[in-house]
C-alpha cells in the first residue's frame, strides 16, 4: 500500500512539474523572447507559426529573433527546407498527365520563390525593419537577385515534363524590363508569360489580385496544376491550383 501511495505521489509531482513547464513556455511564447537560451526555441516556434499562417498578419519579425532569422536564411536549414518543397512539387508534377496542348501550366511567384532578395535583406535587417518601398524598388532595378537553387532546378524539371510556366508577381508593370533581365540573369528561360500588377491592380491585396489573374487564366482554358509561392496570399483564394506549394520565408508577410 505504501508503494502505491509513493507511485501516486510521484505521478502527481510529475504532473505538477509538467504543467508548470507548459505554463512557463506558454508565457514565453505569449510575451515573446527575452535574452537568453530560450530565444532560439521561441524564434523557431514563431517561425513555424508564421509559416503555417497561424501568426496572422505581422509587420516585422520579433525583436529578439533577428539573429535567428539571419542564421536561418544564410544556413543549411533554409536550403534544406526549400529543397524539400521542390522535391514534393516535382513528385506531384511527375504524376500529372500533361496533355501537350500548351494549356497545362505551373504558376510561380517571383520574389523569394524564384529570385532571392537575401542580398537586400542582409543590409536591411532581415525583416526587422519596416518595409522601405523606395529602397526595395532601387534593388529591383539592379536586376541582380540570384536564383533560389532548388526553385531553379524544379523549374528546369517542369519544363522538361512539358509544363508551360507562368510567372505571377506582385511587382508592377513598370518593373517588367528589370524583372525580365533579372530572371534571365538568374538562369530562367522559356516561360509562357510574366504577369505583373497593372494600374488597376494598385492597392489590391495580393490574395485578391492573384486570384483574379488565376481566374483569367482558367477562363482562357489553362489548367493550373501547380502553384509555388513564399506567401499564403500567393496560393489562397479562388480558383486555386490542383496543388499549392509554400516556400519558406520568415522575413516578411504579404496579405
Amino acid at each position: 500500500m505504501g508503494f502505491l501511495r509513493f507511485l501516486s505521489l510521484l505521478f502527481v509531482l510529475s504532473a505538477i512539474a509538467s504543467a508548470a513547464a507548459s505554463q512557463a513556455l506558454l508565457r514565453m511564447v505569449s510575451e515573446g523572447p527575452s535574452s537568453g537560451d530560450g530565444d532560439d526555441l521561441y524564434c523557431d516556434s514563431w517561425r513555424l507559426s508564421a509559416e503555417t499562417n497561424n501568426a496572422g498578419y505581422w509587420k516585422t519579425i520579433p525583436a529578439g529573433c533577428l539573429q535567428f532569422v539571419a542564421e536561418y536564411m544564410n544556413g543549411d536549414r533554409f536550403l534544406s527546407d526549400s529543397a524539400v518543397v521542390a522535391a514534393e512539387s516535382l513528385a506531384f508534377a511527375q504524376a500529372v498527365q500533361v496533355v501537350g496542348d500548351g494549356k497545362d501550366i505551373w504558376i510561380f511567384d517571383v520574389d523569394e520563390t524564384l529570385l532571392s532578395n537575401l542580398p537586400y535583406y542582409v543590409v536591411n535587417g532581415y525583416g526587422s525593419e519596416d518595409f522601405n518601398e523606395t529602397a526595395f524598388d532601387e534593388w529591383v532595378n539592379l536586376a541582380k537577385a540570384p536564383a533560389l537553387p532548388a526553385s531553379l532546378r524544379l523549374y528546369e524539371e517542369l519544363l522538361g515534363l512539358g509544363f508551360q510556366v507562368v510567372f505571377l508577381t506582385g511587382r508592377v508593370e513598370a518593373q517588367r524590363n528589370a524583372t525580365v533581365e533579372n530572371l534571365s540573369f538568374a538562369g530562367y528561360h522559356s516561360w509562357n508569360r510574366l504577369i505583373l500588377r497593372e494600374a488597376s491592380d494598385i492597392g489590391k491585396k495580393a490574395a485578391a489580385y492573384k486570384s483574379e489573374r488565376r481566374a483569367e487564366l482558367e477562363a482562357q482554358g489553362y489548367r493550373i496544376h501547380g502553384n509555388s509561392g513564399d506567401q499564403w496570399s500567393d496560393l489562397l483564394g479562388s480558383p486555386m491550383a490542383m496543388r499549392s506549394f509554400k516556400l519558406p520565408n520568415p522575413m516578411y508577410y504579404i496579405q
